[in-house]
């Protein structure tokens, strides 16, 4: 076993289970549409993350290191995009969980978030800086942090599960609704701070 396969380790489980935008948004998902629903964004968001770990490995990092402007661009359009979804958050926010059925979120619309997500971004960066190396190459490294994230982010939609048990009411619906909003938008603009 390589001896950064632990640290390594350690560093995606905490990447992956600490609360950030898909997290968050994928609580909220799961509360308003259940497991089934929410098992496709999870398998997209996941494999959008590590192929983002995998090409910035295969140079896609250098690209990026080399153009800052593209970096300044695609964080300011991922916390835009956050932002407006946060938007929509806090618009529902009173909505009985049985009427929700319009704003689901899609496998496809999971993983973009994922490419414009700049907490991904710099995840991907640090995993490939910090731990790639001749025994442990890129592909495996982005192997391992799928195998990893899938199980995070699944406790994201079982709290969401058990949230939906509380959620009834409309005034306990809109409180869960707006602090996930709230945390949404600290969760982007704080990207922007680092």
């Amino acid at each position: 076993m390589s001896p950064t396969l632990l640290p390594f380790l350690l560093f995606a489980l905490a990447a992956s289970i600490s609360p950030g935008p898909t997290n968050l948004l994928l609580l909220a998902h799961s509360a308003q549409h259940g497991l089934r629903a929410s098992l496709g964004p999870v398998l997209a968001a996941c494999g959008a993350a590590a192929a983002i770990v995998l090409m910035v490995g295969l140079g896609l990092g250098e690209v990026l290191l080399r153009h800052p402007l593209a970096q300044q661009l695609m964080s300011g359009a991922g916390v835009l995009w956050l932002s407006w979804l946060a938007w929509r958050l806090l618009r529902a926010a009173g909505e009985p969980l049985q009427a929700a059925n319009g704003s689901r979120l899609s496998a496809c619309s999971a993983a973009t978030l994922q490419l414009i997500n700049p907490k991904v971004w710099l995840m991907a960066v640090a995993v490939v800086g910090v731990f790639a190396t001749p025994v442990l190459p890129v592909w495996r490294l982005a192997l391992v942090f799928l195998l990893v994230a899938i199980p995070c982010m699944a406790v994201w939609v079982l709290l969401g599960l058990g949230s939906a048990r509380w959620l009834r009411s409309p005034k306990a619906l809109r409180g869960f609704n707006q602090g996930l909003a709230g945390l949404l938008l600290v969760s982007a603009w704080s990207t922007l701070l680092l």
